[in-house]
């Protein structure tokens, strides 16, 4: 099981239909409706904020990297 799956399976059922729907718009190209943001220092990261949720990803070459699954915290925006 990789960081990704590890991190996904702390949430809540309802917590994970958010992240399953998010994930789909982020891959359909669907930017619309998400809280999305730039993130400072370059290197294309962006966040997603769902109440207190928040997936961190790059885009590279055109496809999207999920970083970063996780509740905010303080280190949320660390890498």
């Amino acid at each position: 099981m990789n960081k990704l799956e590890k991190a996904v399976n702390k949430f809540t059922k309802k917590e994970k239909e958010w992240l399953k729907e998010i994930i789909q718009a982020l891959q359909s190209g669907c930017f619309d409706n998400l809280n999305l943001k730039k993130l400072k220092g370059g290197m294309d990261i962006f966040r997603v904020r769902k109440g207190k949720i928040r997936i961190i990803y790059q885009i590279r070459n055109g496809r999207i990297f999920i970083l970063k699954i996780e509740r905010r915290k303080e280190d949320t925006y660390k890498f």
